[in-house]
């Protein structure tokens, strides 16, 4: 069977020049020629933090031609697109990409006017046969205890496609919450990242949707989990929920070690919070192009987060 490779980036909302505050053309034009530039393009790459429209948002862009508002600018992800092409065609690279936006939560200033967004999207190589996806409904994961209108939503999305073999793959892409300050072991274990009551619950509902949603036996589910490797969330996915984590088959099998290899960084903080899994059917190959953050490489000083990027192949008929 031929092989497949997916990437997973939470990009953070493409602001990382300045912290996040908002976002920017360099942060985006960055970004696209980085994923461009990879000796060997992913075929699915899932994102995370991304926006639609807002004023937050209005810095990677001019609006469009006779614009009147907001709504009629093109959306941080067609930005996104338009730089991911012209960098592919001036290395010389026929490839292209679709790209699919899975809205998760607005902050409104007025009826037409966003403070900011947030969301996932999902860029599948073009001549890759998408079979289904939800951009349209997202699916909602958020676990909801305390202050319910402040809390930002949680989604997961879904998109399948064809492999080159005919095998169908559901792909997810989700960002758990981080754990909640309410609880009383977020102040009093050693660990927090996963070890959070609502991430469980907000896993099991992953892992429900998941259950419901495949048409099949090949799976991979991608993302910011806010989790560590042996954190009660990484422990349910890959026991319960039966997926095989990348990372840990690929490179490190033993949880502490695999902790020490981050995907992500907040001030002097280093932690590995980024996952892909998959269902048993799928083979994890290599993880070639992934970096540890921090360190010199493709990525570096992009995001708070590196990409993963992992090739795999299916098996027929499992």
């Amino acid at each position: 069977m031929g092989a497949l490779r997916v990437m997973s980036y939470n990009v953070r909302y493409f602001g990382h020049p300045v912290r996040g505050v908002f976002s920017t053309q360099r942060g985006v034009r960055n970004i696209a020629e980085r994923i461009a530039g990879l000796y060997h393009l992913p075929d699915v790459v899932c994102l995370q933090e991304v926006e639609t429209r807002s004023l937050r948002a209005t810095r990677t862009h001019l609006p469009s031609s006779g614009a009147v508002d907001a709504l009629d600018s093109p959306t941080q992800l067609d930005n996104l697109l338009s730089c991911l092409d012209t960098a592919l065609a001036k290395r010389g690279v026929a490839d292209r990409f679709d790209a699919y936006y899975f809205g998760a939560h607005e902050y409104r200033l007025t009826k037409s006017t966003n403070v900011y967004t947030t969301g996932l999207a999902v860029l599948a190589k073009r001549g890759l046969k998408v079979l289904d996806h939800n951009a349209k409904r997202p699916h909602d994961i958020t676990h909801r205890s305390r202050l319910v209108k402040l809390k930002q939503t949680r989604i997961c999305a879904h998109l399948a496609f064809e492999s080159p073999g005919g095998e169908r793959v559901d792909v997810f892409n989700t960002h758990l919450s981080l754990p909640s300050f309410w609880d009383k072991a977020f102040w009093t274990n050693s660990h927090r990242m996963g070890f959070g009551a609502n991430q469980l619950n907000e896993a099991a509902l992953l892992a429900r949707f998941i259950r419901e949603q495949k048409q099949g036996d090949h799976v991979i589910v991608a993302g910011d989990f806010n989790s560590l490797p042996g954190s009660p969330v990484d422990e349910f996915l890959r026991g319960e929920a039966g997926l095989i984590d990348a990372y840990q088959t690929l490179r490190e099998p033993a949880e502490e070690q695999a902790r020490r290899f981050p995907t992500a960084g907040f001030m002097n903080l280093r932690m590995h919070i980024d996952h892909l899994y998959a269902s048993p059917s799928v083979r994890w190959l290599d993880l070639e192009g992934t970096q540890a953050f921090g360190a010199s490489g493709h990525f570096s000083g992009l995001s708070d987060h590196v990409p993963l990027i992992a090739r795999f192949s299916v098996s027929r008929g499992v």
